[in-house]
């Protein structure tokens, strides 16, 4: 919550003023990009063992609690400018938002983790769209409404949970 992804959700939606575009554009987007990831990750995932795999996982998302509890910032000048349509714009903006972003980075330690690449990258694809969808059918308005903070550590919560949940299997999994 509270990412670049969303920020630019805003950014695009306050300048194109065209929702259904956009979201598609971000559908594609995310779609692409987290199966490249999630295909990376299935790779990296059949190199380990349990043990490591899943203290490799559990260390990852406590990365992301930490990266969570820091916003990202955007500048208004971040936002493609041009005759572009806002479905193409969206589509290269949103590629390059998501390289090395959080959800990125958790579709590829997620797929690293589970068997079935398609229910990881359905899921991450879903979990962004729902995430950034109120930003830009509600714009601005909305977003500056919403306990940004309480939803940032909430994110932070969850992923930390996860973490601590993939260290605990890694320790069951040494130790016992």
């Amino acid at each position: 919550m509270g990412d670049r992804t969303q920020l630019l959700s805003l950014l695009l939606a306050a300048r194109f003023r065209r929702p259904w575009p956009i979201l598609a554009g971000i559908f594609c987007a995310t779609l692409i990009n987290h199966a490249g990831a999630g295909f990376v990750g299935t790779m990296f995932g059949r190199l380990l063992t349990p043990f490591w795999l899943d203290l490799a996982v559990g260390l990852g998302m406590i990365g992301m609690t930490l990266w969570t509890l820091k916003p990202d910032h955007l500048a208004e000048d971040d936002v493609p400018k041009g005759p572009a349509s806002a479905f193409l714009a969206t589509l290269v903006a949103f590629f390059i938002a998501e390289m090395g972003d959080k959800t990125q980075i958790a579709t590829l330690a997620l797929a690293a983790a589970y068997p079935s690449l398609t229910a990881v990258v359905a899921g991450s694809t879903a979990g962004l769209m729902l995430a950034n969808t109120p930003a830009v059918l509600l714009g601005r308005a909305f977003a500056d409404r919403l306990p940004m903070a309480g939803l940032q550590k909430g994110a932070a919560i969850l992923f930390g949970l996860i973490g601590l949940l993939f260290l605990g299997r890694a320790v069951l999994a040494r130790f016992w």
